[in-house]
């Protein structure tokens, strides 16, 4: 596995140009031309799966019946853009021996403003105010609520029906980072554990969902680079960082220990030596999580960061290391 993500959402990687008329043939050769520069350049350095974010903010880069289309791909949320980019993602990745999982992001519904009338008038959100929960100027699906985990579930099911995907990814984004807990409640305590189990439900729900769906297409997760540091749990590994079980309430380890995934990308975004989160140390640490399970270890890196991108070598001899 050569992999790397492709973020739409801000229009970060792709596309660098938005469609303003539905069907406009020069906006969408725009997009289709600056897709095929980054597949062929990817192709090139033998990249050979492309990890392309179909839904950011509860919006799609793909027809839906759940979600409009996505404000990062044409100028007004919502508006038709005369072609269907992952189809076209899908087709001119494997002309070229590149898998594409698709990358969705389960909860959020904006990165800021909470305003639910300023979403489109199709959005679930809008439809479903009860669903939502807001903080620190953003809102989010509630992963408490049932009916969030199915419609979820329907927008995977959705994507891996109508389209040849080889995966479906989510990176690390569960519950809003640091959400607090109500006045006399502890990060052990029961209402801690139960957004725990609100998040693990959804994950083997979704699993499941795909595996009904299309048996052959995978189901990966990129969580937090730390699950829990060591001073929190003798399991956990000998860092002092941020922790995905307690910061978004996300219990990777377990979700690899039940095989609710078919592979793990620990976003291991530090350089070795680092004072707080030492590369190898959390290389060997997932490499022994995953170690008597069916679950693969991909290792995310953090090639944005000048001191990552440096010794990226270095890191990658150290990954050889490692099963």
């Amino acid at each position: 596995m050569r992999a790397t993500w492709l973020a739409t959402v801000w229009s970060l990687d792709w596309p660098s140009t938005k469609i303003t008329e539905t069907g406009n043939s020069a906006q969408i050769k725009a997009q289709k031309d600056q897709m095929i520069r980054i597949l062929d350049n990817l192709a090139s350095v033998n990249i050979n799966a492309v990890f392309f974010q179909v839904r950011s903010r509860c919006d799609a880069m793909y027809k839906s019946s759940y979600e409009p289309w996505s404000s990062d791909l044409v100028s007004e949320r919502g508006k038709e853009p005369g072609y269907d980019p992952l189809a076209f993602v899908v087709e001119e990745a494997h002309k070229r021996g590149i898998e594409v999982h698709a990358w969705m992001n389960p909860y959020r519904i904006t990165t800021s403003g909470t305003d639910v009338s300023a979403l489109s008038a199709d959005n679930m959100a809008r439809k479903h105010p009860d669903w939502i929960l807001t903080y620190n100027g953003a809102m989010y699906y509630d992963p408490a609520n049932e009916e969030v985990q199915q419609y979820i579930c329907d927008t995977v099911k959705e994507v891996v029906e109508k389209y040849d995907v080889d995966a479906i990814h989510f990176d690390d984004y569960f519950y809003p980072s640091n959400y607090p807990l109500p006045e006399g409640e502890t990060r052990e305590g029961a209402v801690a554990q139960e957004r725990r189990d609100n998040v693990d439900t959804l994950i083997k729900k979704v699993y499941q969902t795909i595996k009904n769906t299309k048996d052959s297409v995978e189901f990966g997760i990129s969580p937090m680079g730390i699950w829990k540091n060591s001073t929190s749990d003798e399991a956990g590994s000998a860092t002092r960082g941020s922790e995905g079980y307690y910061t978004v309430y996300g219990d990777a380890k377990k979700w690899v220990e039940k095989g609710w995934v078919d592979y793990i990308t620990p976003q291991i975004y530090w350089e070795q030596g680092n004072a707080y989160a030492d590369y190898e140390t959390l290389v060997k640490w997932w490499s022994d999580v995953v170690e008597g399970t069916d679950v693969k270890l991909y290792i995310g890196q953090g090639i944005y960061k000048d001191s990552v991108a440096k010794e990226i070598a270095q890191e990658m001899q150290v990954n050889e290391k490692y099963n």
